[in-house]
């Protein structure tokens, strides 16, 4: 089913195309959740630091191509807005080449350079081989990644955020059951649970593409829109690049940010790798609505109707901070127990570390919220750059702060912490002065 945003209730048309995506992703961070109870519970401590060690440089890679698809998915909005099918058409060719090519070249980057890579994580010594093994099974099913997320991304664009929901959540049972049998049944360590990963991938990739082949019949390509058109591939460059320098800025300071907690030893990684599913968990929803806020505006900026942009933009602000705060309340009040999914009750020190991270992340969930309408806002009415830039506002002063205040032996691992909602807040600030001020020269002009 597609949808036209640009018409009928605003908040109810965010809101019935949010929350595909929103369950969607919690189906996704609830197999995360479900591969570190698995991990953690029956292969132990040091496997869960590795698997919790690769996942920020897998995100961090991936994010690259996730940037690429989101962007374009901007333009494809666009472009349905104003029923311009021809050079979607077009524009959808470009992008799958070039965002294609891109993926086959991390693959062999990170085949190739994978030993360089965990010394400059900080990967302990004794967790080598474990993280190594996870990382290169993982990346040899990039390309499958890529995939679904580009044709997910292109459903999306035109209004249809039920199908890729199906194959997600199809992907999901899939992973969690190869994960107990590769890991329980084969014992094959941390590889079962990268081969798990890639074969659930391939799989929901292979029926999204099926899908759109059969079921979208206005945008199956014809030889005429197989073309490199010049004004064509300045636009998908200009969304694309812009939205991945933004996904990959922001989850560089999250690898930065990991290899500092990686020089805090396996309790600290393993607390982390813990906490982090937790936390990206409690946030997904209003992060998966700002993505849906986005696509809210591009369409309507394509349509031209901006009174119900505005309308959009404080709907979207009162929703996404009833959620956060009562996400924030739940976190913050269960820290304790929400550590126990994945530590058992013995390890103290690891559920204490993993309490603390998350009553400090938990208290700020506004501020998370807030930042992620605010890229949704930037994307969709066409200015990507200052995503961007709040991007390296956010994380720029996360790393920053981390690295000094870690240090420090009075501060120590809670400065970490702490960075990380600073540095929200900050860009929520800078954010709302780069709005304010946009209108404000609208006004003036």
């Amino acid at each position: 089913m597609q949808h036209n945003l640009s018409e009928g209730s605003v908040t109810r048309a965010m809101l019935v195309f949010a929350y595909p995506m929103i369950l969607g992703n919690l189906l996704q961070q609830f197999y995360n959740v479900a591969d570190t109870l698995i991990v953690g519970r029956f292969l132990g401590a040091d496997a869960l630091a590795a698997v919790g060690a690769s996942f920020a440089l897998m995100t961090f890679l991936t994010s690259i191509l996730l940037g690429l698809c989101m962007g374009s998915g901007v333009v494809f909005s666009m472009l349905f807005g104003a029923s311009r099918i021809d050079e979607l058409k077009n524009n959808l060719f470009i992008s799958f080449a070039l965002t294609g090519i891109l993926a086959v070249i991390i693959e062999v980057f990170v085949l190739l350079f994978i030993n360089p890579l965990l010394v400059f994580m900080q990967i302990p010594a004794d967790l080598m081989t474990q993280t190594r093994s996870y990382l290169q099974i993982i990346f040899c099913g990039i390309f499958f990644t890529f995939l679904y997320n580009f044709f997910a991304s292109l459903s999306r664009s035109i209004g249809n955020s039920i199908i890729p929901l199906v194959f997600l959540a199809l992907s999901t049972i899939l992973n969690i059951v190869l994960d107990l049998l590769f890991i329980l049944v084969f014992h094959s360590e941390v590889g079962g649970a990268a081969l798990a990963t890639v074969l659930s991938q391939g799989i929901s990739a292979l029926l999204m593409i099926l899908y759109c082949i059969r079921h979208i019949p206005f945008l199956r390509l014809q030889r005429e829109h197989l073309l490199i058109r010049k004004d064509a591939l300045s636009r998908i460059l200009q969304y694309s690049l812009l939205t991945c320098i933004q996904q990959s800025i922001m989850n560089f300071g999250i690898l930065m940010v990991q290899g500092l907690v990686n020089s805090f030893g396996v309790t600290v990684m393993a607390a982390f790798a813990a906490a982090v599913k937790i936390d990206a968990f409690a946030y997904m929803p209003v992060q998966d609505f700002g993505n849906a806020f986005s696509t809210f505006i591009a369409q309507n900026q394509g349509a031209g109707k901006k009174e119900r942009i505005r309308l959009g933009i404080r709907s979207a602000i009162a929703t996404a901070t009833t959620f956060s705060l009562f996400i924030s309340v739940v976190v913050f009040s269960f820290a304790d127990k929400l550590m126990l999914l994945f530590i058992q009750p013995d390890q103290t020190d690891i559920i204490a570390i993993g309490v603390e991270y998350l009553r400090i992340e938990g208290a700020c969930y506004c501020g998370i919220g807030c930042l992620f309408l605010l890229y949704g806002l930037f994307r969709g009415l066409g200015k990507p750059g200052i995503s961007v830039i709040l991007t390296i506002i956010s994380l720029g002063t996360r790393v920053f702060l981390a690295y000094l205040l870690a240090p420090i032996p009075s501060i120590g691992l809670p400065g970490i912490w702490w960075a990380i909602p600073i540095g929200w807040f900050l860009a929520d600030f800078c954010g709302i002065g780069f709005y304010i001020f946009l209108q404000s020269k609208k006004s003036a002009a």
